[in-house]
């Protein structure tokens, strides 16, 4: 006996537009969270911009704290954060500090840098041409 049903040989995509399309919007709306970082109000300079993907970032906000790399750290344990991500002593930092941060605390996160025996400090600005978001 045989079948009068022949194997099907279209594919069905709407499923997989289904399943597209809800992850192109999943992926639309975290998008702008994943860029975030920690929001401070760069001072504006003119100066060369630097990529800091793989680069050590010390950041100051505006209400004086500090974070290693967008990890809030405690200024007690500042130093020894700092120093088991630069073990040797050696590397780049850059320091972010929100331009409403009080000077002397700015120059006392300098001095830990500089104790710990990092030499290649980097201050972050933002360009004068950007306008501020």
């Amino acid at each position: 006996m045989r079948s009068s049903r022949r194997p099907m040989s279209e594919i069905n995509v709407t499923p997989f537009v289904d399943v597209v399309l809800v992850l192109l919007i999943i992926f639309m709306l975290t998008a702008p969270f994943l860029q975030g970082g920690i929001g401070v109000k760069l001072p504006k300079a003119s100066a060369q911009g630097v990529d800091l993907m793989d680069e050590i970032v010390i950041t100051v906000t505006a209400e004086g704290a500090v974070y290693l790399n967008d990890d809030p750290v405690q200024w007690r344990d500042f130093d020894r954060s700092l120093r088991r991500l630069l073990p040797e002593g050696r590397g780049r930092v850059f320091l972010k500090a929100d331009q409403a941060v009080a000077y002397g605390r700015v120059v006392q996160v300098i001095s830990k840098i500089k104790a710990l025996g990092i030499q290649d400090l980097g201050l972050v600005t933002q360009p004068e041409e950007e306008e501020e978001q």
